[in-house]
């Protein structure tokens, strides 16, 4: 297959906007995939991506269509995953920018809409779910137009549903988009936009190649990495891998390795191949950096090397996921471990709980801190309970974000609130015909619990939220400890902003006492910065009625037995231990 007949494209939507649907029809469409081993959401393989209805590792294939070879990826739509969405849109010369017609553009489709501009790629405006009753084609039609630039007969209305149109589409990705354009007799270089790891194969890479070939057999190198390794089979994704003696310049397909882990071939990396070995390296990579941390603690102790193994095996195919060991005093052995964003630590959450059958506390989510002690050195700390003693501390920096919501006008009053109250700055408002655009700045640690929710419900469900890391900022940050029963809990504690910290750990006290349950002494539960109490609230004692036995006599009797209680209760508090309840950790993220 020469270049002239290849077409590499990546579709690009908002979560929902029916981008699995429309690649379901495309194969279906193309007879890459038989009816009879149809199903809804092919490419999405994972039980959690069909039960959430977003794609949550991306997945390509090729597909043949009038002696053209037509190179679909299909790209995950989370705001937590934009890296490998940039690296998808590097493996491809156009994408096709799906926008539900009921809905019309988010703020993720906006967000994507960039990374493709940058990439310089072709964009492909197409109109999905017109068949929907509540469906204003007018309208979506005018945003589009007004983002892009296009022309109203550019855009391509469809249902890929019902399959409606999306013949149309396939032909626009002939007529519109180049052919790939490399040098079969220049050294390989190939980019990986996917690696995954195959219990019983090793790592997979998924790549694009852009000049040269990679044969079967052919040992390979990482130029970012500097691992190497051996293609042991080699070939395309028909959607299932159909090997090959190579893949050319311009295709895309797989390579089967001997890699032990996906920390040798990450996203972003350039492959080259010994024989034939390229010096420079594709544009683009970058190391992905996690930037959201939680603790994860099995329920019983005993557990604990199967939670440890399980994150070994979950990091084998996920070079993102960083962990590291954990000890707290009331929790015991755990693992801390680094997430991309809200929605990858859910993930990870669900698929330790599912696929290893394990029960799981996970204390509440937060982000890193750089801390500048009064020496000159600089620590990275990844929990509250890591701060060293304030006397030694110079500056404390956190990471602040740059945001962009996407509402319709009449909501842009409640949103700018919203942001002033996490203690973010308006930058920018503009407007893409009947919906505002919202820019600002934020720090991400108070984005971290609830801020979407919150966002949803002041926008009645229309808002929509993308956003990016900026920068470290020195601010005047101080942690706020929590007490039970006159015994401080790390797992609770908490970095907050100085002005914020009061409210904070009244608000965290109140929710502590609806969750832990009472018992037969009185139990004390505070907050605290530094040597200072700042809230307090008491879980009354239960009380036993110990006169029932008594009948008549003298006053002095009841006395007597009522001071005896009493006595044994002060006894309990010195030595009585609360237990404290799995809930009580992730007590953050609960609404009011």
């Amino acid at each position: 297959m020469t270049q002239e007949q290849i077409r590499n494209f990546c579709i690009i939507a908002h979560i929902d906007h029916g981008k699995s649907t429309l690649a379901d029809r495309m194969m279906e469409m193309t007879s890459t995939v038989q009816k009879r081993d149809m199903k809804s959401q092919l490419l999405d393989s994972m039980d959690l991506e069909r039960e959430k209805g977003i794609t949550i590792k991306l997945a390509p294939v090729r597909m043949t269509y009038k002696d053209y070879d037509l190179n679909l990826i299909d790209t995950p739509g989370h705001v937590d995953f934009s890296y490998e969405v940039s690296r998808s849109l590097a493996a491809c010369e156009g994408a096709v920018l799906v926008v539900d017609a009921s809905q019309g553009i988010q703020a993720q489709t906006l967000a994507n809409v960039y990374l493709a501009l940058a990439a310089d790629l072709t964009i492909i405006p197409v109109l999905n779910k017109i068949d929907l009753p509540a469906a204003d084609v007018p309208r979506v039609s005018a945003e589009i137009i007004n983002l892009l630039g296009c022309s109203e007969s550019d855009i391509l209305k469809i249902s890929a549903k019902t399959g409606e149109g999306v013949i149309e589409v396939l032909d626009a990705i002939i007529d519109r988009i180049a052919p790939p354009s490399g040098y079969e007799d220049s050294p390989t270089r190939a980019l990986i936009f996917d690696s995954y790891y195959d219990d019983y194969r090793g790592v997979i890479l998924y790549t694009r190649v852009v000049d040269g070939t990679i044969k079967k057999g052919d040992t390979i190198e990482m130029l970012a990495t500097g691992a190497s390794g051996i293609a042991l089979e080699v070939g395309s994704l028909n959607p299932m891998m159909t090997p090959g003696s190579d893949i050319s310049t311009g295709e895309i397909g797989y390579i089967v390795t001997n890699l032990k882990t996906t920390r040798d071939a990450r996203v972003g990396d350039t492959v080259t191949v010994r024989r034939h070995k390229a010096e420079e390296m594709l544009p683009g990579y970058r190391q992905v950096k996690p930037f959201v941390y939680a603790g994860f603690f099995p329920i019983s102790n005993e557990d604990y090397n199967d939670l440890k193994e399980a994150v070994e095996k979950l990091s084998l195919s996920d070079s993102a996921l960083q962990f590291e060991p954990e000890n707290s005093p009331v929790l015991g052995f755990g693992v801390r471990i680094g997430f991309l964003g809200l929605l990858h630590m859910d993930i990870v959450r669900e698929r330790l709980e599912r696929e290893y059958n394990l029960d799981l506390v996970v204390t509440n989510p937060s982000t890193d801190y750089q801390v500048v002690l009064s020496s000159g050195d600089e620590l990275d700390i990844k929990s509250a309970s890591d701060l060293p003693d304030v006397s030694k501390i110079d500056e404390i920096r956190e990471p602040w974000i740059k945001g962009e919501i996407v509402v319709p006008k009449e909501y842009i009053g409640s949103v700018i609130q919203l942001i002033v109250n996490k203690r973010g700055q308006q930058k920018n408002l503009s407007y893409i015909d009947e919906r505002a655009l919202i820019s600002f700045e934020a720090p991400l640690a108070n984005l971290l619990t609830d801020f979407y929710d919150q966002l949803k419900s002041v926008t009645s469900g229309y808002g929509s939220f993308n956003y990016d890391l900026d920068t470290y900022r020195v601010e005047d940050l101080v942690r706020v400890d929590f007490y039970v029963a006159g015994e401080i809990v790390d797992a609770l504690s908490v970095m907050a902003h100085r002005s914020e910290a009061d409210g904070l750990g009244r608000v965290i006290v109140k929710k502590l006492k609806d969750v832990i349950p009472r018992q037969n002494f009185q139990v004390s539960l505070q907050a605290a910065i530094g040597g200072r109490f700042i809230a307090r609230e008491d879980l009354s004692a239960y009380r036993k009625d110990v006169t029932t036995g008594l009948y008549g006599g003298d006053v002095s009797r009841k006395k007597k037995v009522l001071a005896k209680q009493a006595k044994g209760k002060k006894r309990m508090k010195r030595f009585g231990k609360v237990d404290i309840p799995s809930e009580a950790f992730t007590v953050m993220l609960k609404r009011e």
